[in-house]
């Protein structure tokens, strides 16, 4: 698979760079400007809100697929990749742990049995994530169906930790997602990838992706 990189050069950039090990990196684009070696299938852009309208523009120019991982794009912004996917094949998430996903099924399904209890998160991540709360608790407190209190926390290197918290009088019941590393972002982008490489023009979750393309909602 021939694969362009947004944003190579910084810390996702590496780690896509280390997952995607066996396919071809043919494209990169950057605060320093653009490489081609050829015609990517797939564009995969983790970066910055910025970067977005230069992205959909490369994916226009070649005709090719989009993972995108994204955070803190604006609902405008979003219609724009809505936009590309009448054309394209998008797979957009934000967050590509299979975990988060796992936990966004959780909550979908089960949030209602706790629809009488108190709900709030707490999300913590490194201290150079700007967006606050994060696109994943975002995505997760959709799931719930509730607008919960939500606490973000910014300090570290921490890749990433999302806690639900649901509390009665007598109870507390809490479900949380730890990841670990970088590492596990990135090789749900490169599965995704090997997804929107063969599929369809259209908009997809990373939920489909997990599923097969089985639409979900």
């Amino acid at each position: 698979m021939r694969y362009g990189l947004v944003g190579a050069s910084g810390r996702m950039g590496g780690e896509i760079r280390k997952a995607f090990a066996s396919h071809e990196l043919c494209y990169t684009l950057d605060i320093g400007g653009e490489t081609c070696e050829g015609t990517p299938e797939v564009m995969v852009d983790f970066s910055l809100p910025s970067a977005l309208g230069a992205t959909l523009d490369a994916v226009r120019r070649f005709s090719c697929a989009l993972v995108l991982g994204t955070t803190g794009i604006t609902p405008e912004q979003m219609d724009e990749v809505r936009y590309a996917a009448r054309t394209s094949a998008v797979v957009q998430s934000f967050n590509f742990a299979a975990g988060v996903t796992l936990f966004k099924m959780i909550l979908r399904e089960f949030g209602p049995l706790f629809a009488d209890w108190d709900a709030e998160m707490s999300e913590t991540h490194h201290s150079r994530k700007k967006d606050a709360p994060s696109g994943t608790a975002i995505l997760l407190r959709e799931a719930l169906g509730r607008d919960c209190p939500t606490h973000s926390l910014r300090m570290g290197g921490v890749p990433g930790d999302h806690t639900v918290f649901f509390a009665n009088e007598g109870e507390v019941f809490t479900l949380t997602h730890r990841a670990i590393s970088r590492s596990v972002f990135a090789l749900g982008a490169l599965r995704a990838a090997e997804f929107a490489a063969g599929a369809k023009p259209g908009f997809y979750s990373f939920e489909e992706v997990l599923t097969c393309g089985r639409k979900t909602s």
